[in-house]
């Protein structure tokens, strides 16, 4: 069975035209409210076991009702869902059987008439949990494609593997002893539990929506694109602005490191011998398209085209270690729709991603902390500090028993016990990893840096240098993104934020990363010059003018709502004045700002401070906030 779940202001139908097996039926027309509409297919499969298919199926619409909270439910026969449908005499009674197990459960239930042509109208809400499928299969039954001549999506053996494989999970404290996650006393480390909780649960969707999608939307760095797939969003200028520093910033560290950048394409070839080999060993799955008569798929990651780069290029010992980057916009993984909210988990998203060729394992070894080291120190100039994010560092039993030292250093540097994950045997392409987990709201976990430790990836692609000697030799090869996603960095951040809200602090971005550094307020039309004035003073920052004609309290409020660092209101006391008071929202409290006098000197000395040797970016709309747009309506 296959069920696409839409929770709708509304759907209504008309029957149009029979079948030859139409159902009969006493009414052409019906409406319901506040529905959640269950778009179902029955498939040939289903035939095995139909009654084990209403039970399975009637607990996932159940499931989903209560997520979203919907008390009457639609079923609509939907035989676009599948290209394997079952007999209609099974569709009808499976159909019939759910009706009957859904108004079991207390819900007000219509079921659409089987067998007719049928018009509908339907409105979604549009949340992020609106739209979501699910495929009940009966015991034993294989997966078969969802629509109608439509590709399988590509699953790698990796990711299959990854599913099935035998892990073990530890707690290891900065005294170097493995412990049990499940005795371990978590006192004073509340955060890493609900790591370890997140990770041995193995379940990445989400049953609320997160903080940070108001947030998102209030301050308007993003949305959801309702034009594209799920997991494709839309950045406002303001989001815009702040990728581009985010993005900016990355490359800039990794350039101190030596790393070049370069540009590879974004879809390869699924027969290309070396990258299937490759896809099989990585754990994502990929969206597919087929062109030329060629099956291609888009890249998840750049390794891709920096590997087949390596292979051509021509290396000496001498140019080790060699780091390439490439600021991927976009990668692409077509992750579970149940996982898809907000910024934390998307389908096409910017990955800083950079390798390292290194001579041998203990070359990369030292490289592989010296980019630890790095990616904490990226991360805490962004605005997330050690305390902000929990450890997770997995490798092979054999590494480990080989490098206890090694692993305890990183522990140690970290001040705090991490999540450790142990195989048996090696699937994956790396021997030793870490990424660096975002806890958020919810207590759901998001990667952001990471870096990897290859042993395969050099013999697969035919990666090689010249020794000292003249000899041919394989480089050990690193994985790093010292940010993780760009977009995963702004979701982080602005979680953060809310959470420190909660705690009763004032919530803001990074000066650096604020889309408007200094907001001057006019109280009248008669203060706009001076402010326009100050303005130009303030030249090489963000700074606007709320020149709109709105009351001073209002124009106060939205400055708060936007995160403003900086707030100055000039009015008929500061036309004169070198000195005017300023908001400093670093130093507020809630409903109770911290107000400053400074001289423009004094406020440029600040905000120089405050941006140091980080990029810079201009405003990204109109100075004069009366002729700015509103690209979202009321939250």
């Amino acid at each position: 069975m296959q069920l696409l779940l839409i929770h709708s202001d509304f759907i209504e139908y008309e029957a149009k035209k029979r079948t030859p097996v139409a159902e009969k039926i006493s009414e052409q027309k019906d409406r319901m409210e506040d529905a959640l509409v269950a778009f179902i297919a029955v498939e040939k499969q289903d035939e095995a076991n139909p009654k084990y298919v209403v039970e399975k199926g009637a607990e996932a619409i159940a499931g989903v009702a209560g997520q979203v909270k919907a008390n009457r439910i639609m079923l609509y026969p939907y035989a676009h869902l599948s290209s394997s449908l079952s007999s209609p005499k099974v569709a009808v009674e499976v159909l019939t059987a759910l009706e009957e197990a859904m108004k079991s459960k207390g819900y007000e239930v219509k079921r659409a008439p089987f067998g007719w042509y049928k018009a509908f109208t339907i409105k979604c809400k549009g949340h992020p949990l609106s739209e979501l499928s699910r495929t009940i299969r009966p015991e034993g039954a294989e997966s078969i494609s969802i629509c109608a001549g439509e590709k399988p999506e590509a699953v790698s053996e990796a990711l299959k593997a990854e599913e099935k494989l035998k892990s073990y999970f530890y707690v290891l404290d900065v005294d170097g002893k493995l412990k049990d996650p499940k005795a371990f006393d978590y006192k004073g480390h509340e955060k890493l539990k609900a790591f370890v909780d997140y990770e041995m649960a193995k379940k990445r969707a989400v049953d609320r929506v997160p903080p940070h999608v108001e947030l998102m939307r209030r301050l308007e760095l993003a949305d959801y694109e309702p034009g594209s797939d799920p997991g494709n969003m839309r950045f406002y200028p303001k989001g815009r602005m702040v990728k581009s520093l985010l993005e900016s910033f990355v490359l800039m560290e990794a350039a101190k490191k030596g790393a070049m950048e370069v540009e590879t394409p974004i879809m390869y070839d699924m027969e290309h011998p070396t990258l299937k080999k490759y896809l099989d060993r990585f754990p994502a799955r990929q969206y597919t398209v087929v062109a030329d008569k060629k099956n291609l798929f888009l890249r998840f990651a750049a390794c891709f085209g920096q590997f087949l780069m390596s292979h051509d290029m021509t290396i000496s010992y001498k140019n080790l270690p060699l780091k390439m980057i490439e600021l991927t916009r976009y990668s692409f993984r077509k992750e579970q729709r149940g996982e898809l909210v907000g910024l934390r988990r998307l389908r096409a998203f910017t990955m800083p991603d950079m390798h390292t060729l290194c001579a041998d394992m203990g070359a990369a070894m030292e490289e592989f902390r010296d980019q630890y080291e790095m990616c904490i120190n990226t991360l805490d100039r962004i605005g997330l500090t050690l305390d902000d994010y929990e450890v997770a560092i997995r490798f092979t039993k054999e590494f480990y028993e080989n490098n206890k030292g090694f692993i305890e250093g990183l522990v140690k540097r970290t001040g705090k016990p991490v999540l450790v994950e142990m195989w048996d045997q090696r699937f994956f392409y790396f021997v030793l990893k870490f990424e660096f987990n975002f806890i958020d709201s919810l207590d759901k976990a998001s990667a952001l840096s990471t870096v990897q430790i290859d042993v395969e990836n050099a013999e697969r692609y035919d990666i090689a240098y010249t020794d000292q000697e003249g000899a041919k030799r394989r480089p050990v090869i690193l994985h790093c993104s010292p940010s993780g996603a760009i977009e995963r960095c702004i979701y982080a951040l602005l979680e953060k934020e809310f959470m420190e809200g909660e705690r009763g602090l004032v919530p803001m971005l990074p000066v650096w990363l604020s889309p408007t550094q200094v907001r001057i307020i006019s109280l009248s039309d008669r203060h706009v010059e001076r402010c326009r004035e100050l303005a130009k003073k303030l030249g090489g920052f963000r700074v606007d003018i709320d020149d709109r004609e709105e009351t001073v309290n209002k124009k106060v409020r939205d400055a708060a709502k936007e995160w403003v660092p900086y707030v100055v209101t000039i009015g008929d006391a500061e036309m004169g004045k070198d000195k005017f008071p300023v908001v400093v929202r670093s130093e507020s409290m809630p409903n109770k700002p911290a107000k400053v006098e400074m001289t423009v000197e004094e406020l440029i000395r600040r905000l120089q401070d405050d941006v140091d040797a980080l990029p810079v970016r201009p405003l990204p709309l109109a100075e004069s906030l009366a002729k700015r747009p509103k690209f979202v309506g009321s939250i």
